[in-house]
């Protein structure tokens, strides 16, 4: 009964984990360029238990002899899903969306130098304060975008419009009528997306090159000029909310049979214990 107890409650941890995972898709599902995470459980070690078969009361068994005692769940993988988003259009200029999957906008490294990657395309300008009359381009957290030669883009404010075509060049119109090409996008076409790591503010990087062998260049191609920017529209996230709930669901009802298995096995030594 003991077992009963240690496999209902180590299940009932797992599961709460998974709990979470939903949680935070939920909580992001209007986020921009957000990835799902996916939790998928596998059995832990199983106890085989052999007995002393009687061949004759065996006729038609189709399962091995012997009792295989299981020790619950666990959270076998977290997997990121990278599948393209929605696309809902702003009508707003800095804000760029990625029509095809694998592909990232680059932005500043990390502090530990670190590239980092994103599919968030809203964007904005800030001032240059080294330069009057210039901004970079930065995302909602400030942070620069990188334009194809690495280098963070600047925009001369004095701009009649704006255009980013779907190369990822960005063109302004000055006062005068002169069209001018400003920068092009860093765009990058990441070949095993799933060995990415989220680092918060919708930004991932490779944090575990070193040990796979690899490096950056084995799964970063440059992709600058690939005719995938879409201007006035921004992906949205690849949650499914139904899918998601449903989901949740499941995994509270999986929770609440755990830990009824515990009541009930703690009421069966009670009665072990009361007995006279």
């Amino acid at each position: 009964m003991n077992q009963s107890m240690i496999n209902s409650a180590v299940t009932m941890g797992q599961v709460q984990t998974k709990l979470d995972s939903i949680g935070h898709n939920l909580a992001n599902a209007n986020t921009t360029g957000y990835k799902r995470r996916d939790t998928n459980f596998a059995d832990l070690l199983v106890q085989q238990v052999n007995n002393q078969p009687v061949i004759s009361q065996e006729a038609g068994r189709q399962t091995p002899y012997g009792i295989r005692r299981g020790a619950g769940a666990a959270i076998a993988q977290t997997a990121m899903r990278f599948q393209q988003g929605t696309m809902q259009e702003t009508g707003r200029p800095l804000d760029v969306a990625l029509t095809e999957p694998g592909y990232f906008f680059e932005i500043a490294e990390t502090e530990d130098g670190d590239r980092r990657f994103t599919r968030d395309g809203a964007f904005y300008l800030s001032p240059n304060p080294a330069a009057q009359g210039e901004n970079h381009l930065v995302n909602s957290e400030g942070e620069f975008v990188l334009s194809s030669t690495g280098e963070p883009i600047s925009v001369p404010s004095t701009y009649e419009d704006l255009r980013i075509n779907e190369a990822g060049t960005i063109q302004i119109t000055l006062e005068d009528g002169t069209i001018e090409d400003v920068a092009e996008l860093q765009i990058v076409n990441i070949t095993k997306p799933q060995l990415l790591t989220s680092i918060g503010t919708n930004s991932f990087i490779f944090p575990d090159l070193e040990a796979l062998d690899a490096d950056i260049g084995d799964v970063v191609e440059e992709a600058a000029g690939t005719e995938i920017i879409s201007q006035f529209s921004l992906e949205m996230s690849n949650v499914d909310t139904g899918k998601e709930m449903a989901d949740m669901l499941d995994a509270q009802r999986f929770y609440q049979f755990n830990s009824r298995a515990i009541g009930i096995t703690d009421q069966m030594m009670g009665i072990v214990t009361n007995l006279r």
